[in-house]
């Protein structure tokens, strides 16, 4: 077990190098996110022994499940499941500093009012759905500017850039064009120059894309089943709530 983790975390990140060299980039420029989704801790422990340093939950359960067993391992938390309302407090609980799903404007306002009771700060990036799917939760790319704009405005929440998920497919052109649109709403809100919002993040790109993604610009590439190995269900599924 212990030896492909560590020969899979190797060959993420020389994909990522040779990416970040195709593309004319620094590979520092990149962030290799470990999507930990029905993932052990101590198999993701290998992975933070290995020099991994940030990782995400999905569900609120698991993040739960497992912070104590690697709490004292250092690491950075993110969270990339649908979050529901009712759930932020806990949420609250397991150092997490960046929501990378915010995808709606009611969140946002319950977020930041229990941020500020309790003294706190969080990074978010805002999910849009680039791919037209109703399957996916985000806002749509036209809405993605009056949500930022709206999110800005709120206390103790920092916008720091933009998540989607792409396409599943195995077309890379449609693919690309999810992460296409993703630059162009990063745009249009640069050039907006909203005051507090700093779009220096595009998590977007999986294990099966990374390296369409790092192409379009992404600084966070989450990866799952290329370095944990495949998992019982479908990415899909994880992506509902």
């Amino acid at each position: 077990m212990e030896e492909s983790i560590l020969n899979n975390l190797h060959h993420i990140r020389s994909r990522i190098e040779k990416a970040c060299a195709a593309s004319g980039r620094r590979t520092e420029e990149v962030k290799l996110l470990l999507a930990t989704k029905t993932v052990s801790a101590d198999r993701i422990a290998v992975a933070l022994g290995a020099g991994a340093t940030l990782i995400a939950e999905n569900k609120l359960q698991e993040l739960k499940a497992k912070y104590e067993a690697l709490r004292s391992m250092p690491h950075t938390n993110h969270f990339i499941g649908h979050l529901q309302t009712n759930k932020i407090k806990e949420l609250l609980r397991y150092d997490v500093v960046c929501l990378q799903s915010l995808d709606r404007l009611e969140l946002a306002e319950k977020l930041s009012q229990r941020l500020v009771l309790e003294g706190k700060t969080m990074d978010v990036l805002i999910q849009v759905n680039t791919s037209d799917e109703e399957s996916k939760f985000g806002v749509h790319p036209d809405q993605a500017l009056d949500l930022v704009r709206a999110v800005a405005l709120l206390p103790n929440v920092r916008v720091r850039g933009l998540m989607t998920i792409g396409l599943f497919s195995a077309e890379e052109e449609k693919v690309c064009v999810c992460f296409q649109r993703l630059r162009a709403v990063q745009e249009l809100v640069k050039e907006a120059a909203i005051e507090g919002v700093e779009m220096v993040e595009l998590s977007m790109g999986m294990s099966g894309d990374l390296e369409i993604a790092i192409a379009e610009g992404a600084t966070i590439v989450r990866v799952g089943t290329a370095v944990f190995g495949e998992r019982q269900y479908p990415d899909s599924y994880y992506w509902k709530e």
